[in-house]
């Protein structure tokens, strides 16, 4: 089992592509590989999001058909996709508020499966996640969706279906649990030199965590 807060790259970047937060800080920490020449540890994380902001989902026409949600969560709610989009809007990237909160443990399996047997394709896989996505186009709960995909990329999507289901999902699971119980609640979340960073905005102090620390 991976331990949450410990890799053979100096940083993990914890990701869920349910997350628009998530899907805004993939090309920064890309960029911030590049610059130092080096690689991060890619992981999913499983966000709880009914937990905190309550669940809703809509209907074909785009009303909402059920929803669990005090005023105050969907004043949240809407403000991130507001603050999202806005962002988004500066590098051409597409954010559709999505139609319901989506389980994203299968697509988080299918990232492990990547990461563990089909590595040099971790980046095209995220990317073939998040971009359809987040357009409304791609159904992260469908196994054969995402074997499809996985066979697009050369990743070999029949066998990731078999070992999803004999261990991978387990392993996901026990993946999130420990996370969660290491303090890891929101994506992106780096964990660099013994810290825990929350947001994108923290890729400085990455930087100067794996720089040597120098200056402010």
């Amino acid at each position: 089992p991976l331990d949450p807060l410990r890799s053979e790259q100096p940083v993990i970047v914890y990701i869920d592509f349910k997350s628009p937060y998530a899907y805004l800080a993939v090309e920064p920490t890309r960029a911030l590989e590049r610059e130092l020449g080096i690689k991060f540890d890619w992981r999913p994380f499983v966000l709880d999001i009914p937990s905190y902001l309550g669940s809703a989902k809509l209907d074909k026409t785009g009303k909402v058909a059920e929803q669990n949600r005090s005023a105050d969560q969907w004043s949240g709610v809407k403000y991130a996709y507001f603050d999202c989009r806005r962002y988004a809007s500066l590098s051409g990237k597409t954010i559709r508020g999505t139609v319901k909160i989506w389980d994203t443990n299968l697509v988080a399996t299918a990232m492990l499966w990547v990461r563990e047997h089909h590595d040099q394709a971790l980046h095209a896989f995220i990317d073939a996640v998040y971009v359809p996505f987040w357009k409304r186009e791609l159904d992260v709960e469908d196994q054969r969706v995402i074997a499809d995909l996985l066979d697009g990329l050369n990743a070999d999507g029949s066998g990731f279906t078999a070992w999803a289901e004999q261990k991978g999902l387990a392993q996901n699971n026990l993946l999130q649990a420990d996370a969660f119980a290491a303090g890891i609640y929101g994506v992106p979340t780096y964990a660099v030199a013994g810290e825990l960073l929350f947001g994108r905005e923290h890729l400085p102090r990455v930087r100067w965590h794996i720089t040597g620390q120098h200056g402010a």
